[in-house]
């Protein structure tokens, strides 16, 4: 993995990172993002205890964490928001979620943590409706798109207009790959590393095609997956497309026999 954070895209007042190489131990490998616009900030994802202090440190490099904008968060797996309390701790940041978890993120800040912050700290939570929306940041947006059921039944995924890069949260996701922080240079190889992960965690072949359908009206120049390899320029991004669009998934898969009771103990 990459020791350095990788630019994904930077025009001089737009900057888009990622960090790959901050979990450690047992966890599973995720990237972490940071966008820049002028002298604003914002996270995407930035995950659990695994990652907030190296995040931290790491990010300060090009960033007062203090005044960061924006922690924007795809759903809430602890991978992704699992360290909310030092974020509403440490920064001015608003979280931004689905509306589906907006009520419950706060069951991860302590009582303590709550007094820190003073106030309700719902009011620090932006709840995105069902149907998306634009998030204001510095002289642009973040387009905060539907993704639901993939894998969470109150999914988002974020696009930035400016670097024409959607970031896909857990679709997409490989695991175990060669070279996690390099782009997929040849799909057909990469695609035993997605497929276990998008038949168990995403819910439907339904769902893969209408989000594809979604995805083919926009421009969007790279897929940045939360875990894993990214998809960079048309023909990457299209062959993903119609891979996911593709595949059975969740639901598609279960018969009777995985709603058995179980006879095994452990």
């Amino acid at each position: 993995m990459a020791t350095e954070p990788i630019t994904l895209f930077d025009n001089g007042h737009h900057k888009c990172l990622m960090f790959d190489s901050l979990v450690i131990g047992e966890g599973v490998q995720s990237n972490q993002f940071l966008l820049v616009d002028g002298q604003h900030e914002a996270l995407i994802d930035p995950g659990g205890d695994l990652t907030y202090t190296p995040l931290a440190l790491a990010a300060s490099r090009f960033m007062n964490i203090r005044e960061l904008d924006y922690v924007f968060a795809s759903h809430q797996d602890p991978d992704i928001i699992g360290a909310i309390d030092r974020w509403l701790v440490h920064t001015r940041a608003k979280v931004v979620t689905s509306k589906l978890w907006a009520r419950f993120l706060p069951h991860l800040v302590s009582e303590h943590v709550a007094k820190l912050v003073g106030g309700n700290v719902y009011d620090r939570i932006m709840a995105i409706p069902d149907a998306g929306a634009n998030v204001r940041f510095g002289d642009t947006y973040v387009q905060c798109l539907p993704a639901h059921f993939m894998h969470s039944v109150g999914n988002i995924q974020f696009y930035d207009p400016i670097a024409k890069i959607l970031f896909s949260g857990d679709l997409g996701a490989s695991m175990g790959g060669p070279d996690e922080h390099l782009p997929v240079t040849d799909f057909d190889k990469h695609i035993p590393y997605m497929m276990d992960f998008h038949r168990r965690y995403i819910a439907s072949q339904k769902v893969c095609r209408l989000w594809a359908n979604m995805i083919r009206e926009m421009d969007v120049q790279a897929i940045v997956p939360q875990h894993g390899k990214r998809f960079e320029g048309p023909e990457m991004v299209e062959r993903f497309l119609n891979w996911v669009s593709s595949v059975e998934c969740g639901i598609d898969l279960v018969t009777q026999d995985n709603y058995r009771p179980p006879v095994d103990y452990v």
